[in-house]
């Protein structure tokens, strides 16, 4: 075993967020980093010699330094595979991919951060006009994920089957996002299930914006 990792992160960014739940569901120790996004110190100097896209988050361990969180989670995957957050069949897995990639295709990228301060300091979008935008397209993904969670009768408390996957690891956060977006959540009965069965694991409890220490 290398060094302790370092996650370099923010509080209330999604991606941070998914991975910090990742790496507790495979029980792996990290030192907290805080990067603060509210003063731009991501775009800083120091950063950007770990990222240079200026974006968290980012792992570091020893001489080795990763970035993007998807990326981040299949290296997990990889190097600790149990407990496993995609299932053994091939097709069962492009089911959990497809689940999270919802969220981390369609619903993220458009909603993260630097898309919203050029909404508003570029193209002059009040916050009313910011709060729509990202409740439009947490709305879309959200549609598609609730039809399919529902079509899925053998699904257990989570979006596959009886145990968290990379699936639940993508929605829960977005499911955060949305309620700080005040997006009405009475539309999705089993995304709100999901995120209900997943307060109940301390893998995604301690991931919670609320607890982390730059909160």
């Amino acid at each position: 075993m290398g060094a302790t990792m370092k996650l370099y992160n923010f509080f209330r960014s999604g991606t941070s967020h998914r991975l910090r739940i990742a790496l507790n569901l495979k029980g792996i120790a990290y030192d907290y980093v805080a990067v603060d996004l509210r003063t731009e110190e991501h775009l800083g100097a120091a950063f950007r010699t770990l990222n240079p896209q200026g974006l968290v988050p980012a792992i570091v361990e020893g001489d080795l330094t990763l970035i993007q969180s998807p990326a981040i989670i299949e290296w997990l995957e990889e190097r600790y595979p149990n407990p496993a957050l995609l299932p053994a069949d091939a097709d069962e897995r492009a089911r959990v991919r497809a689940l999270a990639a919802i969220v981390g295709c369609d619903i993220h990228p458009i909603n993260n951060r630097r898309v919203l301060e050029y909404l508003k300091k570029t193209l002059g979008c009040d916050e009313a006009a910011v709060q729509a935008w990202c409740a439009t397209w947490i709305s879309a993904g959200f549609d598609a994920l609730e039809a399919l969670l529902a079509s899925d009768k053998a699904r257990g408390a989570f979006c596959f089957g009886a145990a968290p996957t990379l699936a639940d690891v993508y929605l829960v956060p977005q499911v955060e996002s949305a309620r700080r977006f005040k997006v009405d959540l009475d539309a999705y009965p089993n995304i709100v299930a999901v995120d209900r069965a997943c307060a109940e694991l301390d893998a995604f409890r301690l991931a919670a914006p609320a607890v982390q220490p730059d909160a």
